[in-house]
């Protein structure tokens, strides 16, 4: 059965696996200078999730959590304590082909966030992310999803993406809006009113 994947801002329990695999993050806009995102995707790079990317995941997560808990619920204690077999879960489902786990890493080869695509099913996945403090307002999450678009595309065969944001989480629906994702519904976010988002792969961006 699929599940909706929230992609925004929710509490973390990680006793629930889907709340594990809410990846949102988009940075606010700071007033710096945004490269081209051609210039950015040459900067960045994504990488599908492996085992050996723990030890700089669990990383970035502690580096992370205080940044992530001034707009999304901490994950608690507990998710640093399991992080070994959650990540070993999450390696699980990505090997049975159901998600596709992905770190960003960008030019100094430092993991500078995730971007997922969960619950695949015909011909579909919903997108989440996130992006660390130290990369975010570059425009960073905007390349990063423009990339994993791509991806679905042609290495995932996917058609369709689907995302889910909050109305008050503008950054995030500026980072949809500029990849080619238009509002098809209504939605109820974290308890929190929303919009529902999705994407035709091989539209151009902008384009319905």
């Amino acid at each position: 059965m699929m599940r909706k994947q929230i992609v925004d801002f929710l509490p973390a329990d990680t006793a629930d696996r889907r709340e594990f695999r809410t990846e949102c993050w988009a940075g606010p806009d700071r007033g710096r200078a945004r490269p081209s995102l051609r210039i950015l995707l040459g900067m960045l790079r994504l990488e599908r999730l492996r085992a050996d990317h723990a030890p700089a995941l669990l990383a970035f997560e502690r580096e992370n959590r205080a940044y992530f808990a001034r707009s999304i619920s901490d994950r608690g204690d507990a998710y640093f304590e399991e992080f070994a077999s959650l990540h070993r879960a999450r390696l699980a489902e990505q090997d049975a082909g159901v998600c596709h786990f992905h770190v960003v890493v960008d030019d100094q080869g430092e993991l500078a966030g995730r971007v997922n695509l969960v619950d695949v099913e015909d011909g579909d996945a919903e997108l989440g992310y996130r992006i660390g403090e130290r990369a975010a307002g570059r425009g960073m999450a905007t390349a990063a999803v423009e990339e994993v678009c791509r991806l679905a595309a042609t290495a995932y065969r996917l058609s369709t993406l689907t995302a889910y944001t909050a109305l008050d989480n503008v950054a995030s629906m500026t980072v949809l809006g500029r990849n080619g994702f238009t509002v098809v519904a209504d939605a109820t976010v974290g308890g929190r009113p929303g919009l529902r988002y999705r994407r035709r792969l091989g539209a151009e961006p902008g384009g319905r």
